[in-house]
């Protein structure tokens, strides 16, 4: 049976982005209101973090930030410098990290892929058209970002 995403969902994911960047940076995020948005209608930043969703659950979580915050994250998390890779690293390690925590909420028919890392503006996300999600706009230091849950 595919349940659609709900609002204590949507609580789940909130709270994984909230916790990884407490953990991980010792500093608190801006959450501000989700709104319901369709698959044509995502637009990402520099780097995208996407997370395949199947099981239980179909869809995808991805995290979308700008090459500047993505170099401050990488270098508030200990590293000397900001490379190419590391900052690819750092997108899909955000992204699977809010996916696994879900994991644990949603139980083991929630399985995640592995993350899949895009630079750029794809030309489309690999959603149908008829998936619909949740966009939860955030803020970190000053840098906006965004996760986007899709789920059926």
């Amino acid at each position: 049976m595919i349940k659609e995403i709900s609002e204590k969902d949507i609580e789940v994911f909130i709270n994984g982005i909230k916790y990884y960047f407490r953990t991980s940076t010792n500093e608190d995020i801006v959450v501000e209101t989700p709104y319901l948005t369709s698959a044509k209608q995502i637009t990402v930043d520099d780097y995208t973090g996407i997370i395949g969703i199947s099981g239980e659950r179909k869809g995808f979580v991805l995290v979308t930030a700008s090459e500047e915050m993505l170099r401050h994250l990488v270098l508030s998390l200990g590293e000397e410098t900001a490379t190419q890779d590391l900052i690819h690293d750092v997108v899909g390690e955000v992204a699977n990290t809010i996916s696994g925590n879900a994991r644990r909420s949603f139980g083991p028919g929630f399985m995640i892929s592995v993350p899949m890392v895009l630079q750029g503006q794809p030309e489309r996300i690999g959603a149908s058209k008829e998936t619909n999600g949740y966009v939860i706009p955030s803020r970190w230091n000053t840098f906006p970002f965004q996760l986007v849950v899709a789920l059926k």
